[in-house]
């Protein structure tokens, strides 16, 4: 589960201690690959690919930073492998890379990320409202370009799901998954709420079942976006703030009162949702970790972390943790 790099400063030899396994376990295996200027981490594993490790499973497509399939933990920080460069990372020291941790390992680098397949598919899509008149007139909808602003940034997302990755709400917790929807689905709702067309109201069912409250705003989400979208400073603070005013603003409530308005509850915001209830994952019967960054103090053996899973999940018996 784990890459490490060590860049020999008078060799010229780039040396890669290399986790090997499945989600069943696996150990180190070095690697020493000559240097080689203007290299990517990525292309050093391609390099190990095609002379040592032909069996060596790592994801990749545009090598550009654009797909978001090379997403994986360098120095503890996770990042993409095609955009971290090798003479950005300190010479002569070692350089751990490693799977995403908050998701359970297929092979090597390889992990399952359907989890956030299966969250995009409880969020409500976008309802327009009826065009007016002269909207029907036009043939199209008239939007402001200060309110098309406000969502764009959103739409930079390409879905690397490292922000999923490094949030410690499920990073820490694996129960937490059935009833989080995370930073990137986070921004989806967002761009949704804040579209101008848009009259779906998503608030509740943030509160109710993807648990925004979770989300203690350390904005370390941001820090990893390799897009560089303020994820908690233009998405998740502004929805918080949304559904605070939705559930305790006496004058949103006068208003509706007066305007015979009523709030859309969570279970009619899912309903337009392809998947309704809570995301259909749940933890394995073992939740295994990913092999700490570095192997201090243990003989150069670093073991999985192994927790036990909660006893109880959303839809079963017993109700959900609040």
């Amino acid at each position: 589960m784990a890459e490490e790099i060590v860049r020999g400063t008078q060799s010229g030899e780039v040396t890669l201690r290399i986790w090997r396994g499945d989600q069943d376990g696996g150990a180190f295996e070095e690697y020493v690959m000559p240097a080689q200027e203007g290299e990517v981490v990525l292309d050093v594993i391609h390099r190990v690919q095609a002379t040592s490790a032909p069996d060596l499973a790592c994801r990749w497509n545009c090598k550009a930073g654009k797909c978001g399939s090379c997403s994986a933990e360098i120095n503890g920080r996770p990042s993409l492998m095609c955009m971290t460069r090798m003479d950005t990372l300190p010479p002569g020291e070692t350089v751990t890379v490693a799977p995403m941790r908050s998701f359970p390992i297929i092979r090597d680098l390889v992990t399952d990320v359907s989890f956030n397949y299966e969250m995009a598919k409880r969020i409500p899509p976008l309802l327009p409202r009826s065009r007016t008149e002269d909207e029907e007139a036009a043939g199209g909808y008239r939007m402001a370009q200060m309110d098309v602003d406000r969502s764009q940034e959103f739409r930079k997302c390409i879905e690397c799901y490292l922000c999923q990755n490094v949030c410690h709400v499920t990073r820490d917790h694996e129960e937490n998954k059935t009833a989080y929807a995370g930073p990137r689905y986070f921004i989806r709702s967002a761009e949704l709420e804040m579209h101008p067309l848009d009259t779906n109201d998503r608030r509740q069912l943030l509160q109710e079942e993807q648990g925004l409250g979770k989300c203690n705003i350390t904005k370390c989400c941001t820090e990893v976006c390799p897009e560089h979208i303020k994820i908690t400073d233009n998405a998740i603070i502004p929805l918080k703030e949304r559904v605070v005013d939705a559930k305790y603003d006496p004058v949103a409530w006068l208003g509706r009162k007066i305007l015979n308005r009523t709030k859309r509850t969570a279970a009619e915001a899912a309903v337009s949702a392809p998947a309704q209830g809570p995301a259909a994952v749940r933890p394995s019967e073992e939740v295994r970790g990913v092999p700490l960054p570095h192997p201090h103090d243990t003989g150069g053996a670093v073991a999985a972390a192994v927790a036990a899973p909660p006893a109880t999940f959303p839809g079963d018996d017993a109700p959900p943790d609040a």
